[in-house]
């Protein structure tokens, strides 16, 4: 009986452990994905903004659509800022926080009072942010194993 009790006391012992290795698994996964939608999606935005921001400037629903994906993006941005991080990625998330900050300020710039201001963004540097931003996604890539 004895022998039997500490029997099922190891294995479960041994369960216990392997469940949290396959949650902490599953937590770096869950991140690297996170991180990586979050990049894909500014990706997209700064693929097309340059067809946007010229046909805004005589298309008013197109502006309407280019101002919508911006407060959408800092939508996301914040939410994403915001994501608990696996202790391994806390160094990549802190560098992609204050990217994002930077990229956030450069969004208030050009959405005043909710509103595009087309001139604004025509002379940021949203884009070139953007593109500092998605340098990171290999060493993201490279957290997931």
């Amino acid at each position: 009986m004895r022998k039997s009790m500490l029997l099922f006391v190891l294995l479960s012992s041994v369960m216990l452990g392997g469940c949290s290795f396959l949650d902490g698994a599953n937590q770096s996964l869950d991140y690297v994905n996170q991180a990586t939608a979050h990049i894909n999606k500014l990706s997209t935005f700064a693929e097309q903004a340059p067809q946007l921001i010229k046909d805004a400037a005589t298309n008013p629903e197109t502006k309407q659509k280019l101002e919508d994906q911006l407060l959408a993006l800092k939508t996301d941005i914040e939410q994403f800022n915001l994501k608990s991080v696996p202790a391994f990625a806390k160094d990549i998330h802190q560098q992609l926080v204050e990217k994002n900050k930077v990229l956030l300020d450069e969004i208030n710039q050009v959405v005043v009072n909710g509103h595009l201001a087309l001139d604004n963004l025509q002379n940021s540097k949203i884009l070139a942010t953007i593109t500092d931003i998605t340098g990171l996604i290999n060493r993201i890539s490279n957290l997931g194993g």
